[in-house]
């Protein structure tokens, strides 16, 4: 009894390892988004510009001194002295300690503050823009592993196809009632599909290694994917520059970047403002010499024409740069938008050329096959000529995948080119 439950323990082990390792494109998004390098540098980024922000309102180090003021090199000097006339004449000299701080300007502060505090969104951007690239090279692979397991179930069928002729032909041949030379060209069919299943198995490990590393995990973990799969209608959407801006994050970071050349601007219109600062002196008199302080106010003028040349320089760059990323996002999205419509028709025209595969071609290819095997069965037909029934069926079908192959492609580049994750 005990090796029994021991028994059905291990077969509900083995089945539970097994449907863990069929990975859906969503569990294989999913991970990309959280355990991807790049996905936890740009988080680690953004979180160094956020705390670094938080000190942009801080304020000049105050500043201290201490020393000897107005003191003669004489030492002599520093006591009382006799003044001849029988009273004492105060020393020279002076120990003073001091200390100044400038006061910060509110609005520089503040601009400071929004320009810091905005610098992190660009990174926010550009870790949606690198996460969409990501992901749809993922969906890439996805789909083109999808289309080696299609090939896979076609060479596994038409092996079987080959099989059957060849075994029908050895019989034949041996009862002098078939010719050798289309029994040969059958087998070397059958060579030249177990070489491509061995191209294609290696193309699958390809795939799966280059997910695993997408997945931020070990290359070499096997796992099988789900194969189910969807070709998306587009017909109806408009790539305007209300979807692109809505959609692409690196539109986003442009406008961004804009936002922070302005809030950059701002920050160097303020620097030209006065700053004002106090500083309170307080000397120790020598021999007697009373104690005294100097209290001053300060006023820095950046403003005067010598010293704001480098702000305005900045002021006047920012403004350009400004212009130059306008036009850089006009740029870009007129390129996407063009790409996008293309695309679109292409895959248009793709799904157009699967549907006739899949109601006309196919059917009547393999309707032909059946034909010719039954006639050839009955002797009505030779070998020859269901071997080129087969070669037509067989090229035809590998056609199809390489079609719904080029079609899925297509649907990637769109999803890509507007950001669908």
């Amino acid at each position: 009894m005990k090796k029994i439950l021991f028994m059905l323990l291990f077969i509900l082990s083995v089945s539970t390892i097994s449907a863990q390792q069929v990975m859906s494109l969503r569990e294989i998004t999913d991970s990309i988004r959280t355990q991807h390098p790049v996905v936890k540098m740009y988080n680690y980024e953004i979180r160094s510009m956020d705390e670094a922000a938080k000190g942009a309102k801080s304020w000049m180090p105050p500043e201290f001194s201490s020393g000897l003021w107005m003191t003669p090199y004489n030492p002599n000097r520093w006591k009382k002295m006799d003044d001849g006339m029988g009273s004492f004449k105060e020393g020279m000299g002076q120990y003073m300690i001091g200390g100044q701080q400038m006061f910060p300007n509110k609005q520089k502060q503040n601009a400071d503050a929004k320009y810091m505090e905005a610098m992190s969104s660009v990174e926010k951007e550009k870790k949606n823009a690198s996460l969409n690239e990501l992901i749809n090279d993922a969906k890439q692979f996805y789909y083109e592993w999808i289309i080696l397991k299609k090939k896979l179930v076609i060479l596994d069928q038409n092996e079987k196809l080959l099989d059957f002729m060849i075994k029908n032909a050895e019989i034949r041949y041996k009862n002098g009632l078939e010719k050798i030379s289309a029994y040969y060209k059958a087998k070397a069919a059958l060579g030249n599909v177990q070489n491509m299943r061995l191209m294609f198995e290696n193309d699958i490990k390809e795939k799966r290694i280059r997910i695993n590393s997408l997945m931020g995990r070990n290359a070499m973990i096997n796992f099988d994917i789900d194969t189910t799969y969807k070709l998306n209608d587009y017909s109806s959407l408009v790539f305007d520059s209300t979807l692109l801006y809505n959609n692409r994050s690196d539109l986003k970071a442009i406008d961004k970047d804009i936002t922070l050349t302005w809030l950059k601007q701002e920050t160097e219109k303020q620097s030209l403002k006065p700053q004002f600062g106090i500083r309170y002196e307080h000397m120790f008199g020598f021999g007697g010499l009373p104690m005294q302080f100097s209290l001053m106010g300060m006023m820095k003028l950046p403003l005067t024409k010598w010293s704001s040349k480098m702000n305005k320089a900045n002021m006047e760059s920012l403004k350009w740069k400004a212009s130059a990323l306008q036009s850089q996002k006009e740029m870009m999205l007129n390129e996407y938008s063009g790409m996008a419509y293309g695309m679109r028709n292409e895959l248009e025209l793709k799904s157009k050329q699967l549907k006739l595969y899949d109601d006309n071609i196919i059917p009547a290819l393999k309707n032909n096959y059946k034909t010719m095997q039954l006639g050839y069965e009955q002797n009505t037909e030779e070998l020859f000529m269901l071997y080129d029934a087969w070669e037509t069926l067989y090229m035809t079908q590998l056609e199809y995948t390489e079609l719904l192959n080029q079609a899925l492609k297509l649907q990637v580049t769109i999803e890509r080119l507007i950001e669908k994750k």
